[in-house]
């Protein structure tokens, strides 16, 4: 380990301290594995946060990436690209929206997102028409907007005054929201899955009852897929599994397999909103980005790899069901396809970091959701012996954690 700690110290030196990496540092990829600096191989069950929808260094994709970066890389908005057209005539094509902002992350596509709902509003239905809907424990990102829209105090605490006209409600209660929705209204905010929350679904009826109160007060439905999509789920965007259409759509992450790329998707009559001047991205649509992003959209669009996350996010649940049965540690296991959360019981709150420590030092890396729930966001492509495997190390990180505990 004295390369990791020498690494660290250097990292420590020279990095604001807003992080609080891992004791494993990453030098190479392939699949659904990772070697450190040390030569530690590891099973990669995380996924940089739900990016790497293809694993570590897709051949197809790099190549993709090779090719652009030997054309053109960036030539600003002032111009348009083919790279950037063929994503965009991709994305329509696949979701059924009819126009696309791009940018680099998914706080920058929520942001685009959120100022489309307001100036929407204001050009049509007046300026007191202002109040953006959200949720506890929802995340939408880092900008001062994204993190007042996110439903989490001890991200935005310090950093006020934070915009205005901001009501939370609670997710999957649909009394709770037909009370906050109203003429004030000008959009609703939600994650068909609630992620960093902790690995909530929504209920159909939940987005359902979005759906129509959006309608009955001319608000937009803004639906936030930064983590849930690019076939996280199962299907391409877990929107198309609830029976409902948002009327905007933000997507990141996955999107370029680990390159930064962002979109908002929208239908033509609200993306009339933003002409020349008032939005813009100086990275957004680069052509290297955009080629890499249309790469890897191609690939998980496929039928089979959207089966295969169906099956591999069956097993793994299945898994975790059995290893309660053994330990009882979990008081629910949640999720779709393969983004799923194991909360555990009362007895053992608060102690996610513990779990998550003891698998890596077995060979297998997980994420949390919050103190008290193990996450899991492996490459959708992982096989039905990497999830074995993966159960097998987590089965060893379980039996060393609770000897400590």
């Amino acid at each position: 380990m004295e390369k990791t700690k020498a690494l660290l110290e250097r990292y420590k030196k020279v990095m604001v301290p807003n992080y609080a990496p891992m004791e494993f540092l990453p030098v190479s990829g392939q699949g659904t594995w990772m070697t450190d600096v040390e030569g530690r191989r590891v099973l990669d069950m995380a996924g940089g946060i739900a990016v790497l929808g293809l694993g570590h260094c897709p051949g197809e994709v790099v190549a993709a990436l090779k090719e652009q970066s030997e054309k053109l890389w960036h030539v600003s908005n002032y111009f348009a690209n083919l790279p950037q057209i063929e994503l965009a005539e991709l994305l329509c094509q696949l979701t059924g929206f009819e126009k696309v902002f791009f940018a680099n992350s998914g706080s920058e596509a929520n942001e685009a997102a959120l100022k489309l709902a307001r100036r929407y509003a204001f050009d049509k239905l007046g300026p007191e028409k202002n109040q953006i809907l959200s949720f506890h424990k929802s995340f939408h990102g880092r900008t001062l907007f994204t993190v007042t829209a996110g439903g989490q105090e001890s991200y935005r605490k310090g950093f006020g005054p934070l915009p205005p006209q901001m009501v939370y409600g609670h997710y999957n209660d649909c009394k709770d929201l037909e009370k906050l929705v109203g003429d004030q209204t000008c959009a609703i905010i939600m994650e068909p899955i609630m992620a960093e929350g902790g690995v909530y679904p929504a209920t159909a009826e939940f987005a359902q009852t979005a759906r129509a109160l959006c309608d009955k007060f001319g608000a937009l439905l803004i639906f936030d897929e930064v983590q849930s999509g690019v076939g996280r789920t199962g299907s391409l965007y877990c929107y198309q599994q609830l029976g409902v259409e948002p009327d905007v759509l933000t997507s990141a992450k996955a999107l370029g397999s680990g390159f930064p790329v962002s979109a908002m998707m929208t239908r033509d009559r609200f993306a009339q909103t933003l002409q020349p001047g008032t939005h813009g991205c100086t990275f957004g649509g680069n052509p290297l980005a955009c080629a890499t992003a249309k790469a890897t959209l191609e690939l998980i669009s496929k039928p089979e790899l959207l089966a295969n996350v169906r099956d591999r996010g069956a097993q793994l649940v299945a898994g975790l069901h059995k290893l309660n049965d053994r330990y009882q540690l979990f008081g629910q296991v949640r999720g779709l396809g393969l983004l799923v959360g194991a909360e555990l019981n009362a007895t053992y709150q608060g102690k996610a970091k513990a779990f998550v420590n003891k698998a890596l030092a077995q060979g297998l890396l997980l994420l949390v959701a919050g103190p008290d729930v193990l996450r899991f966001a492996p490459s959708l492509a992982i096989s039905q012996a990497e999830v074995a495997l993966g159960l097998e190390l987590l089965e060893k990180g379980i039996i060393e954690t609770l000897k400590e505990l």
